[in-house]
């Protein structure tokens, strides 16, 4: 069964969240475990809207961060399906934190996770493919069978020498 491609723009997902008291360490930085979960619900989203299913998340890649998000500030996440494979989908991750008094918006990290798509039985079932339209789009798109290579070698699932696409990389032919 071939499903119709969907573009990368169809699945996007904008989530906003107002920092806590609750969601900080005793630094009054948001912590690190609270903006994964904020962002863990915004690429499910995206994932859903872009295969029409439930979806689980199968890996989170490293999440680093760069500028600490303050009580009071508010986060911003965007997530967009960077690619799909054969039950699998990649989302690509933005965060920014604002400050709405002082008025500016800085970035705080960027990630990629991965979900699969389920039947109603609860099993991994096929997901559209992504048709990438922008410059960055096809940077990330192209890129991503590399990332999931990495992912599947650090989870014991593929053999470094199976990973024809990140040799690719450090050989030459």
């Amino acid at each position: 069964m071939t499903l119709s491609p969907k573009t990368a723009q169809q699945s996007i997902i904008q989530m906003t969240e107002l920092v806590l008291p609750n969601d900080t360490n005793t630094f009054g930085n948001l912590m690190g475990g609270r903006l994964m979960y904020w962002m863990d619900i915004a690429a499910a989203l995206s994932c859903m809207k872009h295969c029409a299913a439930p979806v689980v998340t199968a890996s989170v890649d490293n999440i680093s961060f760069e500028n600490p998000i303050k009580l009071g500030n508010v986060v911003h996440i965007e997530a967009k399906v960077s690619r799909a494979f054969n039950t699998s989908m990649e989302v690509h991750m933005k965060v920014w934190g604002e400050d709405p008094v002082q008025q500016y918006r800085y970035k705080s990290n960027e990630a990629f996770m991965t979900f699969v798509a389920l039947d109603p039985n609860g099993n991994s079932r096929p997901v559209p493919p992504v048709v990438p339209e922008t410059e960055d789009e096809k940077k990330l798109f192209d890129g991503a069978l590399r990332r999931r290579q990495l992912r599947l070698i650090l989870s014991g699932k593929m053999k470094p020498a199976d990973a024809a696409e990140l040799r690719a990389l450090f050989m030459e032919a």
